[in-house]
Formats: structure tokens, C-alpha cells, sequence
């Protein structure tokens, strides 16, 4: 018969099972600093020496880390999928612009689309709170940096409640990308009245169909957002470089008068 002599799990084990999965489930992020070991051990009911013992296990995979005088930290697990020198030239490229933005408007229409269905009542709560903060940041001036911060947890709320971890760190690489400038500045759109306007009105109705748990609602309002995010970028950049024909002709009207006198 297949059947074999149950062992009786270390608490070390047990430990380093729990912290596995608080950071495979997103819970526990890159550069998170853990509590203090006395604290952290009596939240887990165990001694620190077992707690050591699973501190140093983590340590060892990698995906803990110790800073001399600072404390334990959850360790940078995402990392980039993409070299230093594919992620320049996404960020000299337009093609790769819209190449990620077409990415997302899949990957979290996706993502939506389980929230409404797989996102628990909890999992709602933290985005409608996060779309509130979004609705008062909106009514106060000068708030563009902001504005986008709130803008970037509200998407990473959404992929949190669609319960796939894959998804879940991949999409946070991604963001980090997003975070770092490569691919556009979230500030840009901020900036003009109209943009926030609509791009809060977009947002509200994205909350409206997961409040509702309306998984085809959802998804259609998140890739309405991002098809108005790309039209946006795309009059941005058409924008840009009619100003830098215009500069152009100035320059030459400006050096002929200078001739002419």
C-alpha cells in the first residue's frame, strides 16, 4: 500500500511555508521590511532560534535579506524580465510604447474580468477605497504626482483581486518598468484638466462594474481606459513633433530677419 510514516513538520518549516506564501501571494513586497525578531516571533508563536533557523533558510533562496543596523527585508523577487539594453530601447522606441500598452489592455481587461468574479468582498473594499482617495486628490490642486500614485495602486489593486499569481508578479515587474519612466511618464497625463477628468470618469466606471461583479462590464471599461490612455500618447507624441517642425521654422524666420538687418 502507498502509504508512508507522517513526520512531524519543524516549526522552522513551518515558518519558512508561511513567509513563502505571504510573498508568493503578493502580500509580502520587495524591499518590505519584516518586524523586529522578537515581534515576528511571538506573532508566529515560536521561539527565535526557530525563527533564526527559517530566517536563514529564506535567506539562502533568496528571497530574504539582511541590511547591516536596518533589519530583515523581503528580497527584490521580481527583478526585470528584460535586459538593461531591450529595456533602453523600449524606452527609445514608440513601438514598444504602444506594444506594452496593447499588453495591458489584454492582460488587465483579464485581470478585471476575475476580480468580478474571483475578487472576495475584501479584495473590493481596497479598491473603492483606493478609487475614493482618487475622487478627493482629484479636488485638490497640484496633486498630479499624486494623482498618478493612487492611479498606479488602483491597477495593482485590480490584478491583487484577480487571484493569479502569475499574473500578479509579472504585472508588478511590469509596472516597475511604468514606475521607472521606460515607457511614459503617468504624470503627463495628469496634467491637463480634460485628461484628469476623463481619465477619473474612467476609473469611476472600471469601480462601478466590479462593485457590481460584472466581469464583462469590467473588462470592457478597463480596455475603454487604456484605448483612451494610447489615443492620448499618441496626440502627445504628433504634438511633439509638430512643435519641433514649428521650432524649426521659427528658427529659420528668426534668422532671416536677422539677415535682413
Amino acid at each position: 500500500m502507498p502509504f508512508q510514516k507522517v513526520q512531524p513538520e519543524k516549526l522552522s518549516t513551518s515558518v519558512v511555508r508561511q513567509i513563502e506564501k505571504l510573498i508568493l501571494r503578493g502580500i509580502l513586497r520587495p524591499g518590505e521590511r519584516l518586524p523586529a525578531e522578537r515581534d515576528l516571533a511571538d506573532r508566529l508563536g515560536v521561539s527565535r532560534p526557530s525563527l533564526r533557523e527559517a530566517v536563514a533558510e529564506l535567506q539562502q533562496d533568496g528571497l530574504l535579506t539582511t541590511r547591516a543596523g536596518s533589519g530583515i527585508y523581503v528580497a527584490d523577487v521580481l527583478g526585470s524580465a528584460f535586459s538593461p539594453a531591450l529595456i533602453r530601447l523600449f524606452g527609445a522606441h514608440d513601438e514598444a510604447v504602444f506594444d506594452y500598452l496593447s499588453f495591458r489592455r489584454d492582460m488587465e481587461g483579464l485581470a478585471a474580468e476575475r476580480a468580478a468574479r474571483l475578487g472576495s468582498d475584501s479584495d473590493l473594499k481596497v479598491i473603492q477605497a483606493i478609487f475614493a482617495r482618487m475622487e478627493a486628490a482629484q479636488n485638490r490642486p497640484n496633486n498630479v504626482e499624486e494623482e498618478a500614485r493612487l492611479d498606479a495602486q488602483f491597477h495593482s489593486a485590480i490584478i491583487d483581486a484577480s487571484h493569479n499569481v502569475v499574473m500578479l508578479h509579472m504585472m508588478r515587474s511590469m509596472y516597475d518598468l511604468l514606475r521607472q519612466g521606460v515607457f511614459y511618464n503617468r504624470q503627463v497625463m495628469f496634467k491637463q484638466r480634460t485628461s484628469r477628468a476623463a481619465l477619473l470618469d474612467q476609473h469611476r466606471a472600471i469601480n462601478t462594474a466590479l462593485q457590481a461583479r460584472d466581469p464583462a462590464g469590467a473588462r470592457a471599461a478597463v480596455e475603454a481606459h487604456l484605448d483612451y490612455v494610447q489615443g492620448a500618447l499618441e496626440d502627445q507624441r504628433r504634438a511633439e513633433r509638430n512643435e519641433a517642425i514649428a521650432r524649426q521654422r521659427l528658427s529659420r524666420e528668426t534668422g532671416r530677419d536677422r539677415s535682413r538687418g
